[in-house]
């Protein structure tokens, strides 16, 4: 898919929270005496007083300040989550708010599991490509919950990333093209009452995760004549390490290719945020006219890819605001289970 008018990212911003739990320590709870490998090393967790709302907050001006826009200018916020705050009662609007976006734009939270925030990018790209708006914001952010002593809890964190897309001369990243690829398939789901979400456990690799994935990159490969040895950089969800390893050999992309944004053994599975936090660590290595492929995956099911090539205009406003490996860096460990528990606000009083 292509729009009518060129878009471009033209600002971009990550944002992890400090606390850090080692997955270790959630072995040494659930599974004392095993000796099985741990899928990440540890995981980003919100501080006491950090939701994805003032996570996305945080990501959002980061992504200004790359912009060099007002707020105002902005048409549309949306934010991808599925761990906002209030049941009934937009996340968006608040973000906006804060930001200063509003009383005159668009305001709404998308739901799409793990590629809710690549959903708000795409209705961002139409937003502008269709001439509805100059400036379009997009969030994908998630504070992940799951259930103590799930596999999932492994992996499940905190953080993400905000892209304000906008005219293509004004572009740090121009998108060539965009594809999605959706199917029923329940893989994954929570619901409503229930706390934590359900997983399909090996359900979850095929159909699901892999048939996703290809089915979206093959897609957008063809429209575009293209093969991933076209790619600098490659940019997919990373529910864990084991995942995106086996997604990259089989669509023919290297360990090289990926790495930059690999950040899912240093910081989980960010959920909405996880494919965004791995595109915001390439943008902030990536040279002009490298070709960066990036693809999402949620679960229930579907992906969003896209092609994008970086511009001259990177970097010179690649330092307007942190990078990726700053959040990574700066961080605290978390020394105890019960701590993590109240962290992530799993002791439930009532």
């Amino acid at each position: 898919m292509k729009t009518e008018r060129a878009v471009g990212i033209v600002g971009y911003g990550a944002y992890v929270p400090r606390p850090r739990l080692p997955a270790k320590r959630i072995a040494e709870t659930w599974l004392p005496s095993s000796s099985r490998p741990l899928p990440v090393r540890e995981k980003s967790v919100p501080g006491i007083d950090e939701d994805t709302v003032t996570m996305s907050i945080e990501a959002a001006r980061n992504a200004l300040s790359r912009a060099a826009i007002d707020p105002s200018e902005l048409r549309a916020v949306w934010v991808g989550t599925e761990s906002k705050p209030y049941a009934v009662k937009p996340t968006s609007t608040i973000v906006a708010e804060a930001i200063g976006a509003t009383p005159n734009v668009s305001a709404a939270d998308m739901e799409f599991a793990c590629k809710a925030g690549s959903e708000a990018m795409q209705t961002a790209v139409a937003y502008v490509g269709s001439g509805m708006a100059d400036y379009a914001l997009a969030i994908g952010m998630d504070a992940a919950q799951s259930k103590p002593g799930d596999a999932l809890e492994y992996t499940a964190a905190a953080g993400g990333a905000a892209y304000v897309f906008g005219p293509a001369d004004r572009a740090l990243a121009l998108v060539e093209a965009s594809n999605s690829y959706v199917t029923d398939t329940p893989d994954f789901f929570r619901r409503q009452h229930m706390h934590y979400p359900e997983h399909g456990h090996r359900f979850t690799g095929e159909p699901a995760y892999f048939t996703h994935i290809q089915g979206a990159t093959q897609e957008i490969m063809s429209e575009l004549g293209r093969e991933a040895a076209d790619y600098r950089w490659a940019v997919f969800h990373q529910p864990n390490p084991k995942f995106v390893h086996r997604i990259t050999k089989l669509l023919g992309f290297t360990p090289e290719q990926v790495k930059p944004g690999m950040v899912v053994e240093e910081v989980g599975n960010t959920y909405a945020g996880s494919s965004l936090l791995g595109l915001a660590a390439v943008l902030d290595v990536a040279a002009p006219g490298d070709r960066i492929f990036f693809c999402s995956y949620g679960s229930g099911a579907g992906s969003d890819a896209f092609s994008l090539v970086a511009t001259e205009r990177l970097i010179s406003m690649r330092d307007a605001a942190p990078r990726v490996r700053q959040y990574l860096s700066h961080r605290y460990e978390i020394r105890e289970y019960g701590h993590y528990l109240r962290h992530a606000r799993k002791i439930r009083m009532h």
